[in-house]
This record gives structure tokens, C-alpha cells and sequence, in this order.
């Protein structure tokens, strides 16, 4: 028994020094926060183990009920899709009114869950608010005005706007199942901002797009310069307050309360609060008797940025169902809010699973989240 402690001892030992060796040492913290929790990827409560800065509401304005609140019987491929795909939260949202909202495995209105690249979306309209304050000039802005490490190169290229609608030509590997990639590592470092200043930009920047969760946390570095705040702080000030969110949010960072937040990821909030950045967009940037982004920015971020990639504007999925033009934010694991713009209709889903697929492809879980949703808020009239 004492041979084999002793050995086992040796083994541990060895793996964490060659873990430090190979500067992987945020594995550690993977192991620690996903995997003895009896996860293989980023799950919706995993906030719980990070540290987190709050995204405070202290006005709430709770959505109106339609007058047919959850009068509406879903349909039988509704129900067993939530079932089978581990739904926590759904949410019918039609004429700024909640119709249908249910919730699942003792989750409720007031839960949080883990917004993974739904807060892609919210980042980008951050920067709307940022250049429509004066605090960026614009999109076309040389992210070297605020990082010395882009003077050079194609590197020179790089803008803001670029950043945004993700054709940044960063050397980025967008993996989720893969423990040692820079996807992992940017999850679970301690000095994010150190991470993504050391990536390169290997392609022309402006030229395509290229699916990069870099892009986005450049994007919020630049942000967190340009307010001089923090991305929380921001958010709560300019949307989550104005807005009247019900409920305080919480934003990962990559360490202590100094750290930065996970830009790309990691917004922990509602179902109805999520909701709140569909109707924003619906509303072209107005909110009651505010403006909270410019009608032109909002119509630009909801638009294709390259012809040869329409499905994607600046920080929005875009989609057409059945002629109707949709715009989504999409985030791992199947995190959905979809919004049909011209009959006010916003569909929110939260889980833990789902299957990959297009909203082109009939077997895709956001294809039938889209589908079932959009007639479950039809069949009212």
C-alpha cells in the first residue's frame, strides 16, 4: 500500500510539473471547475465556480402578460423537444407581451443560466453604444489606438469594425471538446488579456468571415479602454438599468474582482432578461421614450457584412423562415433568442443540450426552436 501511494504520489507530481512545463497550467483550473464536476464542456451553472462581477438592476419593469398567458398548448414536438434536449427555459414573447413561459428542472423566471456566445450579441452592442457616446470613433477605428501590439503588419489593418462582424483573420482554433486549445485555455486562464494579445492576425483583415471567439474579447478589451470602465459596469449602465431588467446578472471574469470579464461568453441571466436585447433590436435601438443605440447601427448589425457569409451581420445570426427575415443570438449548448422583427415575436430557449445544425437544416435544433416557436405564437390568432 505504501509502494503504491508512493507511486501515485510521483504520478501526480510529475503531470502537474509537466502540466507548468508546457504552460498549461489552466488546465488545472478546467479540471477543478468542469471536469470533477462531471462535465465535459462549459455547462449553464458553471458561473458558480468562477468569480464573477454583477450586472446590477435596481428599476425593474416586469414584462406585461398577454391576455392569453400560457393559454397556448404546445405542441407535441415542442414538448418532447424540451424534454429531450434538457430545456430550462422557454419563452414566447409576442407585442412586448409574455404568452408562453415555462420552466424546467426546479429552474424558474428568476434563474440564472449561462448565456455562453449570447453575450457575443450584447458585446457588440456595447461598442454601438461606445461609438454613438464618442468614446470609439467608429468602426473603422485601428485597434492599434489602443493596443501598441497591432502597429505592425496586417495587424495594422485591423479595426474595430473588423472585430465586430468577426473577419479579423486572428489565428484562432474554435474548439469546445478539445482541453488543450486556446478556446479552453481562454476559458480558464487567469490573465485573459495576456492570452489574446499574444494571437496573431495570419489573414487580411476585413476580408471574410471566420466564426472567432477572440474577435469578441478583443472587441471588449477595446471597450473596457475606450469607457474606461468595466464591461459590467457598462452593461448595467447603458442597457440593463435603462431597460429595466428584473433581475441582477452576473458576468465571469477570468480571476479575482480586478479581472476581466470572459467577453465572448458567460453572461448568467434570464430567460426574460435575455429577451430584453430582442426587443431592443426590434425596436431599432429604442427603448419607451430612450434611445439606447442608433437606429442606423442597429439596421447595420442586423444585416449580412459579407455576401458570401449572410448568416451573419455584426454580432447577430441572421435567418429567414418561410420569408420572414429572423435575427438570432446563438450560444453553446443550444442558448437561443430569436427574434422576428416585422411581427414582434421573441422566442428565448436555455438548456444544457443540443444538436448541432443550420436553421437551413430541418434536423437542427434552432431550425425547430424557430419553427415550433413562431407557431405556437401564431396559432393565437
Amino acid at each position: 500500500m505504501i509502494k503504491i501511494l508512493k507511486w501515485g504520489l510521483i504520478i501526480i507530481t510529475s503531470l502537474i510539473l509537466l502540466i507548468y512545463a508546457l504552460n498549461i497550467e489552466y488546465l488545472i483550473k478546467g479540471v477543478r471547475t468542469i471536469y470533477l464536476t462531471g462535465n465535459n464542456t462549459a455547462f449553464i451553472s458553471d458561473y458558480e465556480y468562477f468569480d464573477n462581477r454583477e450586472i446590477k438592476s435596481s428599476n425593474p419593469a416586469p414584462w406585461a402578460t398577454h391576455e392569453k398567458y400560457n393559454q397556448v398548448i404546445e405542441s407535441e414536438e415542442l414538448k418532447n423537444l424540451n424534454e429531450q434536449r434538457e430545456t430550462k427555459s422557454f419563452l414566447v414573447i409576442k407585442n412586448d407581451s409574455i404568452l408562453f413561459e415555462k420552466y424546467y428542472d426546479g429552474y424558474d423566471q428568476n434563474s440564472l443560466s449561462n448565456s455562453f456566445s449570447v453575450a457575443k450579441s450584447i458585446v457588440v452592442s456595447l461598442m454601438g453604444k461606445a461609438i454613438m457616446e464618442g468614446k470609439i470613433k467608429g468602426l473603422d477605428q485601428p485597434v492599434s489606438d489602443y493596443f501598441e501590439q497591432y502597429k505592425d503588419g496586417l495587424a495594422s489593418e485591423l479595426t474595430v469594425g473588423n472585430l465586430a462582424t468577426m473577419s479579423s483573420g486572428m489565428k484562432w482554433n474554435e474548439k469546445y471538446y478539445n482541453v488543450i486549445n486556446i478556446t479552453s485555455e481562454s476559458y480558464f486562464t487567469d490573465d485573459l488579456r495576456s492570452v489574446i494579445l499574444r494571437q496573431e492576425i495570419i489573414e487580411k483583415p476585413g476580408q471574410r468571415f471566420r466564426y472567432s471567439s477572440g474577435d469578441t474579447q478583443l472587441l471588449g478589451m477595446i471597450i473596457e479602454k475606450a469607457t474606461g470602465t468595466t464591461l459590467s459596469d457598462y452593461l448595467s449602465e447603458k442597457f440593463w438599468e435603462p431597460m429595466g431588467a428584473e433581475n441582477t446578472a452576473l458576468w465571469q471574469l477570468d480571476s479575482d474582482k480586478y479581472g476581466m470579464e470572459k467577453a465572448y461568453c458567460c453572461l448568467a441571466s434570464t430567460a426574460r432578461d435575455f429577451a430584453r436585447f430582442g426587443k431592443l433590436y426590434i425596436n431599432k435601438g429604442q427603448w419607451g421614450d430612450q434611445t439606447i443605440l442608433d437606429p442606423s447601427f442597429v439596421e447595420l448589425a442586423i444585416n449580412p457584412s459579407f455576401e458570401e457569409s449572410p448568416y451573419y451581420g455584426y454580432g447577430w445570426w441572421l435567418y429567414n423562415y418561410e420569408g420572414k427575415k429572423v435575427f438570432t443570438m446563438n450560444g453553446h449548448r443550444g442558448q437561443f433568442v430569436i427574434s422576428f422583427p416585422d411581427e414582434n415575436i421573441i422566442i428565448v430557449r436555455q438548456g444544457s443540450f443540443n444538436e448541432k445544425g443550420r436553421v437551413s437544416e430541418s434536423s437542427g435544433d434552432l431550425y425547430k426552436y424557430i419553427s415550433e416557436g413562431y407557431k405556437l405564437a401564431k396559432s393565437i390568432e
